[in-house]
């Protein structure tokens, strides 16, 4: 569908856009819906016939580059074979085969455009594209680094359709005073929208405690993640149990630096949200066993309790710039309960905000 075509069915539309999307992923993940989602372990998976992933996407005619984003966002699910290598079940390719709109709508759902073609689908000029881009409208859902090693992001054809029948004002006329406030004074959410999405997917991937903190802590650097994980035995636990991606590991070493960068919050609202984020998660992941620590009986200290503890609540969404003051000086009032230690110490304090602020 076009963006001209789906701005004509209006909000209706719109709502079948969205309805269809959420639909289809959760058909496509089978319940999972994470990047690089790899299927849990089944006790009949070596019966079931699969194949390698470069045979899945020639049988759904796909490019390789098209596939890995396809399973990036919980489209077609996929399993560990030998080696640890990705497969794909048989009857998983016979179920998107199936699809009625087989093989241009599974396709065009992965098809993704820079910003100039992505311009030219919305009908606007380049420069009102990356304005809308730098605010977060849309957010880029990859990237890759050209020859003069500067990033590159590339946006969902499908998401920028949505957009257009959701947005219609903003593709014409003057920009939002409190968008324009922002841009002005160079704010840009790409990343940032980019990295709340991979880890929004990567937290759906596993329910162990210890694997979800480590999805949160992958967003701080060193200094930040030491200073909320005190203990360096949990901090190399994080380490050894954080989720990857089945695809999408930059092949060239300038790739796996800039990712690395990308990898990590910059803003001083978006870390310490992570920061709050991360603590609550701990206290999860210490409530259902404690990091194992040298010397300790893997089947003792390590193994997870029967019952698995559910998670409480949902992630902390990042805030936006525009509302971030006054959601953090609400948090900054009323720790969350249960953030306490057993030693006394506020949520706060186990960030650090305690002591930035004597120093």
């Amino acid at each position: 569908m076009t963006v001209k075509e789906a701005m004509r069915t209006g909000a209706e539309g719109a709502h079948g856009i969205k309805g269809a999307e959420s639909a289809h992923r959760v058909r496509g993940t089978g319940g999972s819906g994470a990047e690089g989602e790899q299927a849990s372990p089944d006790t009949s998976s070596a019966t079931v016939a699969t194949v390698a992933a470069g045979r899945a996407a020639q049988e759904l005619g796909l490019r390789r580059n098209e596939f890995e984003l396809a399973v990036h966002l919980g489209l077609i699910a996929v399993t560990a074979g030998p080696g640890g290598r990705p497969r794909v079940h048989d009857r998983e390719i016979a179920r998107l085969r199936d699809d009625p709109g087989f093989p241009d709508g599974l396709a065009e759902r992965v098809r993704t455009v820079g910003t100039a073609e992505g311009a030219a689908l919305l009908g606007i000029v380049p420069a009102r594209f990356t304005r809308l881009a730098r605010a977060g409208c849309f957010s880029p859902v990859t990237f890759y680094l050209n020859r003069y090693r500067a990033v590159v992001w590339l946006y969902l054809a499908d998401e920028l359709a949505s957009f257009a029948v959701r947005e219609p004002e903003l593709l014409a006329g003057r920009t939002p005073l409190g968008m324009r406030t922002m841009l002005e004074a160079g704010g840009d959410r790409r990343a940032r929208n980019w990295r709340n999405q991979r880890i929004d997917r990567l937290l759906k991937r596993t329910d162990d405690p210890w694997a979800q903190a480590a999805v949160e802590a992958s967003a701080l650097d060193s200094a930040h993640l030491a200073e909320v994980v005190e203990d360096p035995y949990e901090r190399a636990y994080l380490a050894r149990v954080r989720p990857e991606p089945v695809f999408g590991r930059p092949g060239s070493v300038a790739a796996r630096e800039t990712m690395g960068e990308l990898m990590l919050a910059d803003d001083p609202d978006e870390i310490l949200w992570r920061r709050i984020n991360l603590t609550l998660a701990l206290d999860l992941a210490r409530e259902a066993r404690p990091a194992p620590r040298p010397g300790d009986d893997p089947g003792t200290r390590t193994a997870p309790r029967p019952a698995p503890i559910p998670r409480s609540a949902p992630p902390l969404p990042v805030p936006a710039a525009e509302e971030a003051a006054p959601q953090l000086s609400s948090s900054a009032g009323v720790p969350p309960s249960g953030a306490r230690e057993p030693g006394g110490k506020r949520l706060l304090a186990r960030l650090g905000w305690r002591r930035r602020g004597d120093g």
